[in-house]
């Protein structure tokens, strides 16, 4: 879209003209002087952005944020089931290896004695009285 055509360029080129025939140019290099101004502000303003070029600009940015945003949450959730498998298989794998080793090697059947008995004297049983043994004779 030729945005000239939509715009006035603020360049009097009748006034630019008469100022360059009053400093004794000829006219029709003056003439062709303007022309070559006119066509360089055109130029100039197809260059500026109008505030219908931000809008759609805006536009286009908010929808490839939106769809950025989507292909994250997706990949997000497809490197979450990712990392669960590999977690779980590494699993799997470590109590095979464990489980291999035990059958391959035994554990080794230690004899651990009992522990040992408390060394308190035990408490006395309540005495019972035995009568004196009689007296055994002697010999003389």
């Amino acid at each position: 879209m030729s945005m000239a055509s939509t715009f006035a360029i603020p360049f009097d080129t009748l006034a630019f003209v008469k100022k360059l025939e009053t400093a004794g140019v000829p006219s029709a290099q003056a003439k062709a002087l303007s022309g070559v101004l006119q066509k360089v502000e055109e130029c100039r303003l197809q260059e500026l952005a109008t505030r219908g070029d931000i809008l759609r600009l805006e536009k286009e940015i908010e929808l490839a944020k939106t769809e950025l945003q989507k292909e994250i949450s997706v990949s997000v959730a497809n490197a979450k089931t990712e990392i669960i498998k590999w977690v779980v298989g590494m699993g799997v794998v470590i109590l095979g290896g464990m489980m291999t080793i035990n059958r391959l090697f035994p554990p080794i059947q230690a004899y651990y004695p009992p522990l040992a008995q408390e060394l308190r004297q035990p408490v006395p049983s309540p005495q019972v009285q035995v009568p004196p043994a009689p007296p055994t004779p002697t010999r003389q």
